[in-house]
């Protein structure tokens, strides 16, 4: 990566982050056109994949931080020219800050514009299996908490882990998304011609990509089953919760159903009463108050609805 004093026609890497219109006019000056974000945004196939005379222009779609900090994927440009490879992109994925902060040591080399490319996916595809390892995991502890059972609050435990299990579901569709344009990609540079100094050395690096790209859809269609399968268990579970608490109140109010229509009954202030003189009316009127509610939770413990 060449800084923006250095002489750029030398850099075999030039990465523009968040570009001004005097650095795009300085590569720009190499023959290279660099692409607009908006233009990076088309998700056309040709838009994202093509070539202008012997420079191509490869698009793909990356997790990454904002320069406000915020978290969200956004299209990084890869133009791969014969003497240079030009990076354009509008907030930062962790596999680039990682390959500077290496200083470009990658496994391939970085002695070519095509090896500098293929480093930088290397790290790309590291960090996605790296991220798609992490949601495997935190997974694993959603389902424990899901499936664990026995636990006071359970409805916040359930809506706390159905939250989780979200989350989880809306970085494997960016990690997704991001693997979906990297096969794309990958796939395009296997097609480049021979002749180029790309096609013999990096089309063999891509080929090897390709094929852990292609795990790691797998992978990731996995994990996206599980994330359905925790999320349909866990308001599964949440209903039974809801229910089991809406039937105890209804046993609660059946269970003193008799007593009431027995305090209902003696409580009608008419001048002549059944045992309304009896000494020992308002013991008896407890009495068959608390075998009324006994009988009734009998019955209900009989049947099997408490």
């Amino acid at each position: 990566m060449a800084p923006q004093d250095d002489a750029l026609d030398e850099a075999i890497w030039i990465d523009l982050y968040g570009p001004q219109p005097a650095q795009i006019a300085r590569v720009k000056a190499l023959g290279i056109d660099v692409p607009t974000l908006e233009d990076m945004e088309e998700i056309q196939l040709s838009s994202r994949l093509y070539r202008e005379g012997d420079v191509d222009y490869i698009t793909v779609v990356l997790p990454g931080m904002t320069p406000e900090g915020r978290k969200m994927s956004r299209p990084i440009c890869f133009v791969l020219a014969p003497e240079r490879l030009v990076t354009v992109r509008y907030h930062e994925p962790e596999p680039f800050r990682r390959f500077v902060a290496n200083g470009g040591r990658a496994g391939v080399g970085c002695d070519t514009p095509g090896r500098v490319a293929m480093g930088l996916v290397e790290d790309i595809v590291d960090h996605l299996a790296d991220a798609l390892e992490e949601i495997g995991r935190r997974l694993d502890e959603i389902s424990g908490e899901v499936f664990g059972g026995g636990r006071l609050n359970r409805i916040n435990v359930l809506q706390r882990s159905l939250e989780s299990a979200g989350l989880q579901g809306e970085r494997i569709g960016k990690v997704r998304l991001s693997l979906l344009t990297m096969e794309r990609a990958l796939n395009y540079i296997d097609q480049f011609p021979a002749e180029k100094e790309t096609g013999k050395d990096v089309k063999r690096l891509a080929r090897g990509q390709a094929r852990d790209v292609l795990s790691l859809v797998v992978h990731g269609d996995h994990l996206s089953a599980r994330v359905s399968f925790v999320t349909d268990a866990t308001l599964g579970l949440i209903g039974l919760e809801q229910n089991k608490a809406v039937s105890m109140l209804s046993a609660m109010v059946a269970l003193f159903a008799p007593a009431t229509l027995i305090s209902s009954i003696w409580g009608m202030n008419f001048v002549w009463m059944p045992e309304i003189q009896n000494e020992f009316g308002f013991f008896l009127s407890l009495a068959l108050m608390a075998a009324s509610a006994g009988l009734t939770f009998l019955y209900f413990k009989w049947r099997g609805w408490l």
